[in-house]
């Protein structure tokens, strides 16, 4: 599938209006966006405890081996969905087993199969000769090819993450903050972390199929962490972090349809300028405090 005007891209006109009924226009822009919507508040919510909690080594190790489950299913002859899911629920499972011997156990063991599985990745790659494209679609993220079913999919598993994470939310929230205090009150912070990894799985084999393997981090990491550099109250910063990633995903659905280049770079740097805004404004206004210009 290729966007209209042959190799070019369409131009932009400034009237949002026209410029929207254009892009939605072809189903396949219209399921971008659905596509891009879901996958950006999955992301985030899980991203705003991939941060509180400070694991995001771990959301980077799960995001990374999305990419050899992909290459590795399309060799296999299925679609690279399965591999995504499937490789990121059970390195998201290893992490967790293995969280038991120390965060430096953990460390280098999940860098080492990272490191492996990433070999192994461009292995499938180069036995695979048809993927002719593929490894910038799977490392990059595309929103061309998005089908209904795909954007379904995307659905069904969005909503059961939500649906769990609202679930187990207050007491993951006490474990979070506090895991000594939260274990002393009764909370089963072991299986917390074991059901919040899975989840962090569930979503990056989510968010992998819009940004890339290699950029899915960024959009579950950076709208987050600059949520929580703007306010510090729980509901409000997972609002606002939300609120950033559905942007972030839109703007960049919107400039790569636009542009030649690929739709992980415009939905991270979108994300990133939003990040050192946060960081830009914090920093003002602790100056100015010092000064006694504001309260």
């Amino acid at each position: 599938m290729v966007l209209p005007a042959d190799d070019a891209s369409p131009p932009w006109s400034w009237n949002l209006v026209a410029d929207f009924r254009q892009m939605w226009a072809y189903p396949f822009m219209v399921d971008a966006f659905r596509a891009g919507a879901i996958v950006a508040v999955v992301a985030a919510a899980v991203g705003w405890f991939v941060v509180l909690r400070r694991q995001t080594f771990a959301a980077h190790t799960v995001s990374a081996v999305a990419f050899p489950g992909a290459a590795g299913a399309v060799l296999l002859g299925f679609s690279a969905v399965y591999g995504y899911f499937t490789l990121c629920v059970a390195a998201a499972l290893i992490i967790a087993i293995v969280r038991g011997g120390g965060d430096r156990e953990e460390s280098a063991l999940t860098g080492t199969v990272q490191a492996f599985l990433l070999a192994c990745g461009f292995l499938f790659v180069a036995l695979y000769k048809g993927l002719l494209e593929g490894p910038q679609t799977i490392l990059f993220g595309t929103f061309l090819g998005i089908t209904t079913t795909q954007v379904t999919v995307l659905l069904c598993v969005g909503v059961a993450v939500l649906a769990v994470l609202a679930l187990i939310g207050r007491p993951l929230l006490f474990a979070s903050v506090d895991p000594r205090v939260a274990a002393a009150r009764g909370v089963p912070v072991r299986a917390l972390s074991v059901a919040f990894l899975v989840l962090l799985g569930a979503a990056t084999a989510e968010a992998s199929q819009i940004t890339g393997t290699l950029l899915v981090f960024a959009l579950m990491v950076i709208p987050a962490a600059t949520a929580q550099t703007v306010t510090a109250r729980p509901a409000a910063s997972l609002v606002l972090a939300v609120l950033l990633s559905f942007t972030a995903t839109w703007a960049g659905l919107i400039a790569a349809y636009y542009s030649p280049y690929p739709l992980g770079f415009f939905v991270t740097s979108f994300a990133f300028a939003g990040y050192v805004l946060a960081l830009g404004t914090r920093a003002l206004r602790g100056a100015l405090r010092v000064r006694g210009v504001v309260a």
